[in-house]
């Protein structure tokens, strides 16, 4: 019996899917995922160019080899989908999000709530007697350490963009 053995790894991957800029097309995007039972880790859409009506959705995921192979196959089957690209193993690329994080704290842990960010290069946007909202950028590991250090600093809110990302060289995606 020739027996085939099948890779069980889940792996996280972030695709980048080029579209025409519609109203609908996100929502089959997304429906795609929820009618598979695919997760979505995180999900960003925009439009790149207004005179081409083209969007880029920026979306991470993670599955076996298997079920992202069958992702991206049925992403490109879309009749608005232009192009789909795996940056995780394609195309190499950038990944980058965003992240609004507000801290209430005085005394010390004010200033060590200033000390860490300024490691870190957050940004400070808004300061009152009681409160920062810090502005950070970098990969997601760098957000999740940083606002991991935030917590016993006293911690209130996060507002994270997703996650953007861009192939490496001269070519497009």
């Amino acid at each position: 019996m020739n027996m085939v053995a099948r890779d069980t790894r889940i792996e996280s991957h972030t695709i980048v899917v080029a579209v025409d800029n519609e109203p609908g097309v996100l929502a089959r995007v997304v429906g795609l995922f929820a009618g598979r039972g695919y997760n979505v880790e995180s999900l960003t859409v925009a439009e790149t160019d207004k005179a081409a009506h083209t969007s880029r959705i920026t979306v991470v995921t993670s599955g076996t080899p298997a079920v992202i192979d069958q992702i991206k196959a049925q992403l490109g089957r879309l009749i608005p989908v232009h192009r789909v690209v795996d940056i995780t193993t394609e195309k190499p690329g950038i990944e980058r999000e965003m992240a609004l994080v507000k801290v209430a704290c005085t005394g010390e842990k004010r200033v060590e709530a200033m000390r860490v960010s300024d490691i870190f290069r957050a940004r400070a946007l808004d300061t009152t007697h009681s409160s920062f909202v810090f502005e950070i950028t970098g990969a997601q590991g760098k957000i999740d350490a940083y606002i991991e250090l935030m917590r016993p600093l006293g911690l209130v809110e996060v507002s994270r963009t997703g996650i953007a990302a861009i192939s490496r060289g001269p070519d497009p995606m």
